[in-house]
């Protein structure tokens, strides 16, 4: 074990740190094993020195589901399983954790080598869920099971989050509108912008505006321009004109910087000389304003001037509220551009999820804290549908019972290794569709149901009573 320098100890001990431009980041934030709570390493630590090593069942769930929220849908699965396969602590990691003076050397040397070898059964990304029911178990030796726990919640959390509230737009939506995430700018960090999109564009979105997503993941990307580049120019129409011609394939065009009925007129005139040049304009964008009157002021302003090709996009702190209230208001869009609203899903911005210890050596365990018990053993959940194919019924069993439904929960990962390669993004996205078309129709509304479809079989009943007469 190499020792830092009794400068650079001293410096972390008083609390000091390097500045951000001068430390190195050698893995990135998402990789290192570091991006854990701090209990989580001490907790393994004690563990190794008590020799509690045995096998272990944790389980990932919600408790409760928000009151705007009548499901949620599963998505960070393959995050998740990336960062288990990749998990070790690199040399830099470990003397750095060295230097806090927190950890014995016999820990440190077990970090070394460390690897996760644990088993991961888990719904689909992209399934419909509700309160309460697993969506993902991970089986491992204990000290493995308890070090991922945060950054397994910080995965599965936030992208679920995202996807559920861009499933509730995609149903608010006419089934052949456009749905563009924009919510890079606002989002909580980088990691974050680029998962939001990805979580969305599995929930139904179509595109998005953060050029890495579209990289790292092939998510369509689209764009337009900003009022910025109007103001840029002394005269709008050269701006919209300069625009169309620098990027022909793309030319959808801000319209609201000063008078829109004004712009909308300009764009009839500018598609007539661009057509001669080969040129389309696509769609024209709105940003402001009461959209739906704005919306229908353009269109007919366009559909006047010969122009009922050109599309409209709306813009400007949307959401599916937003979005139901133009569809039931007949407004003539044909895309949205949904931003901050989605990536930080303001009305419920965080879930009540947990990721809790459920069984220790071949025993049963549940935590009684009023207002978070939790259901003991190893759980699995049987989903149940009516003749029509939609959700009856979703009974959270114990795992070795074998109830009428389907299996929820499907292994996808042995010894620390994935058991098949993962699907990819399209079929996520295509299962969601599938999934969100099971939902009964007063679950797919925007308002409380009131209504859970959630049942607990008498097997798990049992347990619970079992282990409450038990001394602890």
């Amino acid at each position: 074990m190499h020792s830092l320098r009794k400068r650079e100890l001293a410096g972390h001990r008083s609390g000091f740190h390097e500045s951000a431009s001068s430390m190195k980041d050698e893995v990135g934030f998402d990789r290192t094993a570091l991006l854990t709570d701090l209990y989580e390493l001490t907790m393994m630590d004690a563990y190794y020195r008590l020799g509690m090593e045995r096998t272990a069942v944790f389980e990932f769930y919600v408790r409760r589901l928000p009151e705007q929220r009548n499901f949620l849908v599963a998505a960070g699965l393959e995050q998740v399983l990336d960062y288990l396969e990749g998990l070790r602590f690199r040399p830099t990691e470990i003397e750095w954790l060295e230097s806090t003076g927190k950890f014995s050397a016999s820990f440190l040397q077990r970090l070394e080598r460390f690897r996760f070898t644990g088993d991961v059964c888990a719904m689909r990304e992209g399934s419909v869920f509700f309160e309460n029911e697993p969506l993902l178990r991970v089986t491992a030796p204990l000290p493995e099971a308890q070090l991922v726990e945060s950054r397994l919640i910080n995965l599965l959390h936030y992208q679920t989050l995202v996807a559920s509230k861009a499933a509730r737009c995609r149903l608010a939506a006419p089934p052949d509108a456009q749905l563009v995430d924009f919510g890079m700018r606002r989002s909580h960090g980088a990691e974050a912008a680029c998962l939001a999109s990805r979580a969305s564009y599995i929930a139904g979105f179509d595109a998005t505006a953060t050029v890495e997503a579209g990289r790292r993941f092939g998510i369509p990307v689209v764009g337009t321009m900003a009022h910025s580049y109007i103001q840029a120019h002394d005269r709008e129409v050269d701006a919209f004109a300069n625009f169309a011609r620098c990027h022909p394939g793309n030319v959808t065009l801000l319209i609201d910087t000063y008078d829109t009925a004004r712009a909308a007129r300009s764009v009839v005139r500018l598609v007539r000389e661009l057509r001669a040049e080969g040129i389309e304009v696509q769609a024209v964008r709105l940003d402001s304003g009461d959209l739906a009157a704005e919306a229908r002021r353009v269109r007919a302003i366009l559909d006047d001037g010969g122009c009922r090709h050109v599309r409209i996009m709306a813009s400007g702190s949307l959401d599916e509220y937003a979005i139901a209230q133009l569809k039931a208001a007949e407004a003539p869009v044909d895309a949205f551009a949904v931003g901050t609203r989605l990536s930080v899903s303001t009305d419920v911005p965080d879930l009540d999820c947990a990721y809790k210890l459920h069984e220790y050596a071949g025993q049963p365990r549940r935590k009684r804290s009023q207002w978070k018990e939790s259901w003991p053993g190893a759980r699995q959940v049987y989903r149940q549908y009516d003749p029509h194919g939609r959700i009856g019924m979703d009974v959270i069993a114990c795992a070795t019972e074998a109830l009428e439904g389907k299996a929820m929960l499907q292994e996808v990962m042995v010894h620390g290794r994935r058991m098949a390669p993962s699907p990819s993004l399209e079929q996520v996205r295509r299962h969601c569709r599938e999934e969100l078309a099971t939902l009964q129709p007063e679950m797919s509304c925007l308002a409380k149901c009131g209504r859970s479809p959630v049942k607990i079989s008498r097997s798990q009943h049992a347990l619970v009573a079992e282990l409450d007469r038990r001394a602890h």
